[in-house]
């Protein structure tokens, strides 16, 4: 690699929710949505591509826009989604046809119709080609007392044969407000022209599917075929992406577990009720780079859900088909732990929560930035680190570490401690296990430099800063010596 990368992948300015990775010739393409910092609801901005290497996956490039909002058509059909003036453009996917095209799926929030967009390459400017239809021209999911179509998902599978999964299912309503039916994860097949349904609806997962408590269906549907298995990976809402795995991609679908959780919910002693990271709605897919296999989600920024970014982790596969639960990570798809020297932003934390005993309104510590949503740095820090809070990182490799410098502003007093032990459910006990603590007195608007004498020895650990006191204050980077 020609660097280290971190999670997120992207630049600490970007926004990529959702995200679908895809390899494409010798280049993995993520298509997903595109919040807007500051925005108060989904996917503010168009559709734009990121792309990297198949070689180098920390060498990621920005192809620019691909699909604007103004492209989808103005119709009167099409208006009845219209929010103040605008589409707002949800999560989409991209597959390569038959004829080498390729080709966009996509929904306008709350339309419930699936629309497909095409272009002759991966990442260039894509053109509106139509709607999903029945064979009468009827537009699949348009009438009332339909399946609802959210979050579609399309795969074509070794023969030629085309699927298309999409589906919502909200644990409090079953229909819209027109009647269309919220019933969990629907399957059609298309026809050869990549807009007609051949045969379908099916259901594939409903509210009654089998599963543990806590793992029904909610959306985000994402197919993929590993070593003769179909994998049907989905949103649990909050708490995570599960999978489903089948020997065939119309039915037969059975539970797999969880994959991954951006707050760690199901492993490392932390649940939905003490999450080690802010829990939020959550999507993505699974992908294959270089005989490695890679979990793709995002996290959420800035104390609000419209401020997501792409997040990946290395997952493993048994001889049974079966995916452990990938742990939250700075690293992610670095190909090995972060080097335990040298300067880091304070953004790539994966831990940050709070002590069981602070109260909800007091839990003020974000990831955030200064200024208004842009295409350029100066990136992200975390703000509000306050009494009880916990930021942590994972994983560093490297000889002994004799010190940390902070750089920080705020007004604070109080302790900062540092320890390389993991303590699951953020417990409220003082670190006994520190290996580091300072004294601090923060008055500043500037940033400035707080250095704490650690003792941690030569190997492979992770490091949790703890804050016990009064005020608040921000945290940019830190440098480890």
């Amino acid at each position: 690699m020609k660097k280290q990368i971190f999670n997120p992948y992207l630049p600490s300015y970007e926004y990529i929710p959702d995200g679908e990775p895809r390899v494409f010739g010798d280049r993995l393409y993520i298509y997903g949505s595109h919040d807007r910092f500051g925005g108060t609801f989904y996917c503010e901005n168009d559709y734009v591509c990121w792309s990297a290497p198949l070689s180098d996956l920390s060498d990621w490039r920005c192809d620019g826009v691909i699909f604007r909002h103004t492209d989808h058509p103005m119709d009167e059909i099409h208006k009845k989604a219209e929010k103040n003036g605008r589409y707002y453009l949800f999560a989409p996917d991209v597959i390569r046809g038959r004829d080498g095209r390729f080709y966009l799926y996509y929904s306008i929030a709350d339309s419930s119709i699936i629309s497909v967009a095409v272009c002759d390459t991966s990442a260039g400017h894509y053109t509106y080609l139509g709607d999903v239809v029945y064979p009468d021209g009827r537009i699949l999911g348009e009438a009332a007392e339909e399946y609802f179509q959210f979050d579609p998902s399309i795969f074509i599978d070794d023969d030629g044969r085309i699927y298309l999964y999409s589906g919502f299912c909200p644990t409090n309503r079953e229909v819209d407000s027109i009647g269309r039916q919220f019933v969990g994860c629907h399957m059609y097949e298309l026809e050869q022209d990549m807009l007609t349904v051949r045969r379908g609806p099916i259901l594939a997962i409903t509210r009654e599917t089998p599963v543990p408590v806590g793992a029904v269906y909610f959306e985000a549907p994402s197919m993929r075929k590993i070593n003769g298995r179909y994998y049907l990976v989905y949103s649990v809402r909050n708490t995570g992406l599960h999978y489903f795995i089948s020997d065939r991609p119309d039915g037969d679908f059975h539970y797999g577990g969880r994959i991954h959780s951006t707050s760690d919910v199901g492993i490392n002693g932390y649940s939905e009720e003490e999450p080690c990271y802010v829990m939020g709605n959550t999507h993505g897919g699974l992908v294959e780079v270089n005989g490695r296999y890679y979990i793709f989600d995002h996290r959420h920024t800035n104390h609000s859900s419209s401020c997501r970014q792409g997040v990946a982790e290395p997952v493993t596969i048994d001889a049974q088909g079966r995916i452990a639960q990938a742990e939250v990570t700075s690293c992610g798809l670095n190909d090995g732990w972060l080097v335990g020297s040298g300067t880091y932003p304070a953004y790539i934390a994966c831990v940050l929560y709070y002590e069981k005993t602070v109260a909800k309104e007091d839990r003020i510590a974000c990831i955030t930035q200064d200024g208004e949503d842009r295409e350029c740095p100066p990136g992200q820090y975390i703000r509000g680190i306050s009494n009880g809070c916990i930021v942590g990182y994972r994983y560093f490799e490297g000889g002994a570490l004799q010190s940390i410098q902070l750089k920080l502003r705020g007004k604070a007093k109080g302790t900062l401690y540092v320890t390389c032990h993991e303590e699951g459910g953020c417990a409220q006990k003082l670190p006994e296990n520190a290996v580091g603590s300072c004294v601090c007195d923060i008055d500043t608007e500037e940033w400035e430099t707080l250095t704490i004498p650690v003792q941690i020895p030569a190997g492979v650990y992770p490091l949790y800063f703890r804050f016990r006191g009064e005020g608040s204050f921000d945290l940019s980077e830190f440098t480890l010596e």
